[in-house]
């Protein structure tokens, strides 16, 4: 029985990416309770393996795969046990030399060898699929947010990303960079023995070829150029930081007195008893965190402890420190909601108002989030009052509810969904040319917005680059290189986004551009 095992057949592989059905056997184990005698033929011996699953199996030879490489994948059930049994037989085959012979092949066997499997380490294939070039350094952030994304928006946005349009839009102004930097290193290299603009044919528009002015004149078709890219990555960067916001998600603060209903109004947005609701003031020490999908926004709602004088009766210290995380909470959010008792409206509002504009010296000058709704709550317990309440906030976004009947409470969401959507959504994506012509455009990347601090911090950076390339290409001769490395530094940041750094890219558009020596 272990020179069987040990001399297997195997049948045929599946197609190129067709999916065939078949019965996954244990190679190394054998089924109890069968004869030894019968051991010659090769369906014998498979009906005495443990059968593991009946699986799809799929081929996919590379480089035409995920990773570039060659790929078998097996669609197994998802039970424990099926899941359990397929990786300890592949661990198994590790371990003991096999010799394997192709059904219907005239090839003689394989000589001995134990097959190299292991499991694979988190993101390894991915990291194989960017080794191989199949993925780039922006799609592979585009697929990790793909894989964890919680709403219908994130996951519109990560497949934008992952399809290459965040990618061609760097590309393509890297592509620009490189092409004036050949430019200007030819103007470097060459700029004393020839005249190198960027058109040979160039004339002075008499019919006379300009004068030869030691390489200065190509600065004439450049600088334009980068003047148009440097507005359309400033363009880029003035988003308000919406694609952030929707990758990571809102933040939404729910602040007010004790008792106002914070706690009750948190729990009807939630659908569940996620805080406990109480009479007793003081009962949120801490700040309560529920997910909510507004409108395919990913919106962390908080619901923090009330914020009152600490000279009030029953005030202790665990209750102050709860309203120093109130306010903290409040300063890092995205959307502030007010809640107002309504029988309670001036005390309330005071309070509200205090948090938001920061009366409290350590927080003073802090909450300066201008997106505040103001929401006046338990309107079921006054007659006719609250209209005259929500006058005096007529300036601000303000809803009247009560958490007990329900009342209202659709009305807020919608505007807070609204209010939510309107962070993270706009046309000012920097690839627009509508209202400005003269922007520098790439084709296919309508929609491109900055996913990560990262993207941000190397276009910010390739901005600045240009802005002194600007002031440098206006001071002659003598600054050229300085010039020359600006530019060198702005693609070096966008590469660095794509991971396509490369300086031979400079030496392949020089040549391919000029003739020198001509």
């Amino acid at each position: 029985g272990e020179e069987e095992i040990k001399h297997m057949k195997i049948p045929k592989l599946p197609k190129p990416r067709m999916a065939s059905l078949r019965t996954l056997y244990d190679p190394l184990s054998v089924a109890k309770g069968r004869s030894d005698n019968n051991k010659c033929a090769a369906n014998s011996m498979q009906e005495r393996r443990d059968p593991l699953d009946s699986a799809l199996v799929l081929t996919f030879p590379g480089p035409n795969s995920f990773t570039g490489e060659d790929i078998v994948e097996l669609h197994c059930h998802g039970s424990r046990a099926v899941v359990h049994g397929v990786l300890s037989a592949l661990s198994s085959l590790s371990s003991t030399p096999i010799t394997t012979t192709q059904d219907g092949s005239n090839h003689p066997p394989s000589p001995p060898r134990k097959l190299s499997l292991r499991p694979a380490d988190p993101g390894e294939f991915t990291q194989r699929a960017y080794a191989h070039g199949k993925l780039g350094l922006v799609e592979v952030e585009a697929l990790a947010d793909l894989i964890v994304a919680d709403t219908s928006l994130q996951r519109k946005q990560a497949l934008q990303q992952f399809d290459g349009r965040l990618s061609r839009l760097y590309g393509g102004w890297r592509e620009e960079l490189i092409k004036g930097l050949a430019h200007a290193e030819a103007v470097i290299d060459f700029g004393d023995d020839e005249a190198l603009d960027a058109d040979d044919d160039e004339d002075d528009g008499d019919g006379n070829d300009i004068e030869n002015d030691g390489g200065m004149s190509i600065w004439g078709t450049i600088r334009p150029r980068i003047t148009s890219l440097r507005e359309a990555m400033n363009r880029h960067l003035a988003d308000a930081s919406r694609g952030e916001l929707l990758r990571d998600g809102l933040r939404i603060a729910i602040v007010g007195r004790p008792n106002a209903g914070k706690s009750s109004l948190l729990n009807l947005l939630a659908g569940r008893d996620a805080a406990i609701v109480s009479s007793s003031p003081g009962t949120t020490r801490d700040v309560v965190e529920v997910m909510l999908d507004l409108g395919g926004v990913r919106c962390t709602i908080l619901d923090t402890a009330g914020v009152r004088e600490e000279k009030e009766e029953g005030v202790n210290e665990i209750e102050v420190e709860g309203m120093k995380r109130a306010r903290r909470a409040a300063k890092d959010a995205h959307i502030i909601v007010g809640v107002v008792d309504a029988t309670d409206f001036d005390r309330g509002l005071e309070a509200v108002k205090e948090l938001i504009h920061g009366n409290d010296s350590e927080f003073e000058g802090e909450l300066k989030n201008g997106n505040v709704i103001y929401v006046l709550n338990k309107l079921d317990l006054v007659e006719r009052q609250g209209d005259q309440s929500m006058s005096e906030l007529s300036d601000s976004v303000t809803f009247g509810i009560s958490c007990q009947t329900s009342e209202g409470v659709d009305g807020f969401l919608s505007s807070l969904t609204s209010q939510a959507l309107s962070l993270v959504s706009g046309s000012d994506d920097g690839t627009d040319s509508t209202m400005n012509p003269r922007l520098l455009t790439v084709e296919g990347t309508e929609g491109a917005v900055i996913t990560r601090a990262r993207h941000r911090r190397h276009v910010e950076e390739a901005a600045d680059a240009l802005e002194r390339f600007e002031q440098l290409s206006g001071q002659g001769y003598m600054v050229l290189d300085m010039a020359a490395e600006e530019l060198r530094l702005a693609a070096s940041e966008l590469g660095r986004i794509t991971g396509a750094i490369d300086v031979e890219d400079v030496l392949d558009v020089l040549f391919a551009d000029f003739c020198i020596g001509k």
